[in-house]
C-alpha cells in the first residue's frame, strides 16, 4: 500500500521536505549565532564601560586601529579644543530617533596630538547646506572623558561617505580623512565625550550603549528547530492519512460486496 510513495506528486513532496528539514535547522542555527554574538557584546560593553578611565594616550595613536576588546572604554583627554576644524556628522539621530547632527570637534593635546571629540548631537539646520548651530566649547584647556571608539568605514557602518558634501560636513568619523583636512596628527578612533556634561543648551550627548536586551535570536531558533522536527511528523502523518484513504477506496470497489438497490429499498414496506 505505499507504493504510492513512488508516483511523482509524493516524490517531490519528499524531496521538498528533505530541502526544508536541513534548512530550517541551518536556519536555527544561524539565530542562535546571531544570540550568542549579542550576549558576547552585551558583556563587552558591560566590562569596557565599568573599566577604569585611562589617559587615551595608552590606549591609541596615530594610525592606530581600535581593537574590538577597546570599544566602549572610558579614556580622558587633556587639551584645547580647536573649533576651526570643527565639522558636523551628517544623518545621525538622538535618543528620541530625530534626525540631526554629531559635533565632531578637535582637541589638541598638550603634546600636540589630536583627539577627535564627539560632544553629541544637535539639529541639523533648516537647510541642509548650511552649517547648523553648534553650541560653543569651553574656553582655555579642559579634560574630558569618553567612550573610545573604532573609526566609521562604510563597510562596517553601512553609511555611505558620500563626495562633494557642504563645507564642513561629513558622512563618516574618520581619524584618518580628519587628519588631511587638520595637517596634524591624529590619534586612531575618537571619543563619545560623557563628563563633563555640557551647560545650557549644549549638545545631547550619546547615551551609553545598550547592554541589557538580548533580542528575540534564541526564540527565532528554537522556533525554527521545531519547524524542522515538524517537517517529519507533517510527512508521516500525510502518507498514512493517504494510505487510509486508498485502503477504504480499494474496500469499497473489491468484488463481491453486494450494492443495495434504491428502488427495491423503497418497495420495502415498514413493519
Amino acid at each position: 500500500m505505499y507504493r504510492f510513495l513512488l508516483s511523482r506528486q509524493w516524490v517531490i513532496l519528499t524531496l521538498i521536505a528533505l530541502v526544508l528539514i536541513p534548512t530550517m535547522i541551518e536556519l536555527g542555527f544561524w539565530q542562535f549565532h546571531r544570540h550568542e554574538r549579542r550576549v558576547a557584546q552585551n558583556a563587552l560593553i558591560a566590562d569596557s564601560v565599568a573599566a577604569k578611565p585611562l589617559p587615551v594616550e595608552e590606549l591609541t595613536s596615530p594610525g592606530h586601529t581600535v581593537p574590538r576588546s577597546d570599544y566602549w572604554r572610558p579614556a580622558t583627554a587633556t587639551g584645547t579644543f580647536d573649533t576651526a576644524h570643527e565639522v558636523v556628522v551628517r544623518r545621525r539621530t538622538n535618543s528620541d530617533d530625530r534626525v540631526g547632527v554629531h559635533v565632531l570637534t578637535p582637541l589638541v593635546l598638550r603634546d600636540g596630538r589630536i583627539v577627535l571629540v564627539n560632544r553629541g548631537w544637535v539639529p541639523a539646520a533648516a537647510d541642509q547646506h548650511t552649517f547648523p548651530a553648534v553650541p560653543p566649547v569651553p574656553k582655555g584647556e579642559v579634560t574630558i572623558t569618553g567612550r573610545l571608539k573604532a573609526d566609521e568605514t562604510t563597510g562596517a557602518s553601512g553609511i555611505k561617505d558620500l563626495k562633494g558634501l557642504p563645507d564642513r560636513q561629513v558622512m563618516l568619523i574618520n581619524s584618518e580623512q580628519q587628519a588631511e583636512l587638520i595637517g596634524r596628527e591624529v590619534l586612531g578612533g575618537y571619543l563619545e565625550q560623557t563628563a563633563p556634561e555640557p551647560a545650557g543648551d549644549g549638545p545631547e550627548q550619546i547615551p551609553e550603549p545598550d547592554h541589557d536586551s538580548i533580542g528575540a535570536h534564541m526564540a527565532y531558533a528554537v522556533q525554527w528547530w521545531l519547524f524542522a522536527a515538524g517537517v517529519p511528523v507533517g510527512w508521516v502523518i500525510l502518507v498514512r492519512r493517504e494510505r487510509r484513504d486508498r485502503e477504504a477506496a480499494a474496500s469499497s470497489d473489491a468484488p463481491g460486496t453486494p450494492e443495495k438497490d434504491p428502488d427495491a429499498i423503497e418497495a420495502t414496506p415498514s413493519r
